[in-house]
């Protein structure tokens, strides 16, 4: 790929404006400098609907290439074995691993794409869905998902949205409280679908991809007479036979629903949150007029995050909109070690730009530390002193370092990716700094499935760590006092619980007239309220430094901050997860905390002590305990913390927390309560025996 040159010194001006003043116990309004007489509403004249954005792609990308995918070729199985402590004895017991063998990438066009959800749309006005209806998707990321969301919306159907990692429960509340006609999903979902569809009464149409069982497909049948059961396929064959004038009456209007994209459901049951065309319009329109000269015909993108998420949701909408082809991946098959006889995903598309939440990039970077140390001593010593030269940006010697060590870390994730962005929550200092320096220019964004996924994002020209960029043109920000912990418009700094408004921002939740009423989440005079805390910076951009839920006051009277503690403990090498707590009695915090098992037998190694043992026993070794509660404090103290904000104790566990276990959200946010109930013996310990 020759080199892009993008950057547009001085593109953002001020960064953002003052547009209007608050009332008494808030700041002044801002937005961002390149919206300051008016926030976006469109990217350009005509393009009111998400079916709009489609259209346009067609016409004006036609025949390049949209979306590729690979088809799995071969699953191939390979014994392991696996050691275990049970009842006290250590067990060995044989596991069966699932390795997948990979087509290369195959594409389809703009305009067959469009011809493709055309298909879908026509299929589904003759199987006599209407514009009332609700169509649930339930499945992993691909271009049939899309397909199917762009067939519903081109016919102002509007989609709910579930993530393929939710259980029984959560599935059957994004099918019943819309009352959803039917679902698309994929064969290996279709046994959990089962289970619920006996309790999903409005449910008359199951659309897969894949490869199921016929004894499955006749036991969904067989549910109810009325079930209608097809493939993707058979739904677009059925598509092609139908006229197309109908579509031009089922067309949709800007404030139509589109989503009900349901949130992963950190306090209680996934809140349904009303994604109308126009909001999304407006965010394609704001990124287009934010980042657009940075996304050329020259890059491609990788998806493979949930498309259930806003965020995935609005950008691949984004990469249709400026003719970027999508290529589309899986968690369980992006690198190399992943699969068999292949390439990972990432070395096969090779994309220059990648999304990824910061549980992504967590791994990926303590994944190219264990490689480098895996490679000895010296392997760890060149690398890191090519690190250290190019921070420094030493003339030349920083060139060599990064041509001759870093090109090859680089060369893991194809060679080609220039920019990187990480959202959905916050990501370290020290991860998005070793990113930046080893692979490549990270960047932040910040938002909520409320605002599609966008407040603001960080363009590569104001890089900087610690912000979240500036406000996309489409949204106004300004923030309200939260004086209880200091966080104030008049500091000197100013700070304040985010609230956001414009064109993007949501008007309300399905069917929760008690959301919608509730002034602390929606205020009277159109404003949402986020929840978030966040500063300004000199240069215009926003930081978010807190969450307004996630404030603990200890026993000394003073603030902090679960979720800021999280962020920076994650980095540390040898946790692999966790979970940040304190009581109101406590002097300071304490964490449960899943080790990373790689990182952690190799720092053993290191110091001499006994690494063979299995994961469980060292979770349960006081040395091992002191060992990762030591290394955690010294990335705290590193990052400036103060005494309160240290850790007490770490309760250690062998265990994933998995959608599964209840212990995390199907976006892989960990659910706070539910965890303090499950250790609730080993915190109780940790404080009885901390007084």
């Amino acid at each position: 790929m020759p080199k892009v040159h993008t950057v547009k010194p001085g593109y953002y001006g001020e960064g953002s404006v003052v547009v209007g003043e608050g009332q008494t116990g808030e700041g002044p309004i801002r937005r961002c400098a390149l919206a300051k007489d008016a926030l976006v509403t469109q990217p350009f004249e005509g393009i009111d609907t998400v079916f709009d954005v489609v259209s346009y792609a067609a016409r004006t990308h036609g025949s390049r290439n949209a979306v590729g995918w690979r088809d799995i070729v071969n699953i191939i199985e390979e014994e392991k074995e696996v050691k275990k402590v049970v009842d006290g004895k250590e067990v060995t017991e044989k596991k069966i691993w699932k390795f997948f063998e990979l087509s290369d990438y195959k594409y389809m066009s703009y305009v067959e794409f469009k011809d493709a959800v055309s298909e879908v749309a026509r299929a589904l006005i003759h199987l006599g869905i209407t514009r009332d209806d609700v169509f649930n998707l339930y499945a992993q990321t691909s271009p049939n998902w899309q397909l199917m969301a762009h067939g519903c919306c081109s016919i102002s159907t509007p989609i709910a949205t579930a993530y393929d990692t939710l259980g029984e429960d959560g599935l059957a509340h994004s099918l019943n409280e819309p009352n959803c006609i039917g679902l698309f999903t994929n064969a290996e979902l279709l046994p959990t679908l089962l289970k619920v569809l006996a309790k999903t009464p409005s449910v008359k149409y199951v659309v897969f991809d894949g490869e199921p069982s016929q004894s499955i497909v006749d036991e969904l049948h067989s549910v109810r007479e009325s079930i209608q059961v097809m493939s993707i396929d058979k739904l677009r064959e059925m598509g092609k036979a139908q006229p197309v004038d109908g579509l031009e009456a089922r067309l949709p209007k800007k404030e139509d629903l589109a989503l009900i994209m349901y949130t992963s459901g950190s306090t209680g049951p996934p809140k349904g949150v009303c994604v109308t065309n126009a909001n999304l319009v407006a965010s394609v329109g704001a990124v287009h007029v934010l980042l657009g000269h940075h996304l050329t015909y020259e890059d491609s993108y990788l998806a493979y995050l949930p498309l259930a998420h806003v965020m995935e949701f609005i950008i691949e909408m984004i990469m249709l909109f400026v003719g970027m082809p999508s290529g589309y991946g899986r968690v369980k098959t992006l690198t190399d070690a992943s699969v068999r006889n292949c390439k990972g995903d990432i070395s096969a598309f090779r994309p220059s730009i990648m999304v990824g939440v910061p549980a992504v990039w967590e791994t990926i970077r303590k994944g190219i530390l264990a490689k480098v140390h895996a490679g000895g001593a010296l392997k760890t010593k060149v690398f890191d002193a090519a690190m250290a030269l190019k921070r420094r940006g030493t003339p030349i010697l920083s060139q060599l370092a990064d041509a001759i060590v870093l090109s090859g870390v680089r060369a893991a994730t194809g060679g080609r990716l220039r920019i990187a962005l990480s959202g959905g929550a916050a990501i370290s200092r020290e991860t998005q700094e070793f990113l930046t320096t080893a692979l490549v220019t990270m960047l932040q964004g910040y938002g909520m499935t409320e605002s599609c996924g966008m407040c603001a994002i960080l363009p590569p020209e104001l890089m900087r760590y610690g912000a979240v960029g500036l406000p996309v043109p489409s949204i106004d920000i300004k923030f309200r006092d939260v004086p209880e912990a200091g966080y104030l418009s008049s500091n000197e700094v100013q700070q304040g619980d985010i609230c956001i408004r414009g064109p993007s921002v949501i008007k309300g939740y399905y069917k929760r007239d008690d959301l919608n009423n509730d002034e602390t989440i929606f205020t009277k005079d159109g404003w949402l309220r986020t929840g978030d805390i966040g500063q300004w910076n000199s240069d215009g951009t926003l930081s978010v430094i807190d969450r307004v839920k996630n404030l603990i006051k200890l026993a000394s009277g003073e603030y902090i901050a679960l979720e800021r503690l999280e962020a920076i403990y994650k980095s540390c090498n040898l946790v692999g997860n966790i979970c940040v707590h304190a009581s109101p009695s406590a002097k300071q915090p304490m964490a449960i905390v899943i080790p990373h098992e790689a990182h952690l037998r190799n720092t053993l190694v290191a110091k001499g002590i006994d690494s063979t043992s299995s994961l469980q026993e060292l979770c349960l070794n006081p040395a091992v305990q002191e060992l990762v509660l030591k290394d955690a404090n010294a990335v705290g103290k590193k990052n400036g913390f103060k005494p309160m904000e240290l850790l007490q104790a770490v309760v250690l566990t062998p265990d994933e927390w998995t959608p599964e276990s209840g212990l995390v959200t199907a976006a892989q946010k960990i659910q706070r309560a539910r965890i303090a109930k499950a250790f609730r013996t080993q915190i109780d310990a940790v404080y009885i025996h901390g007084q």
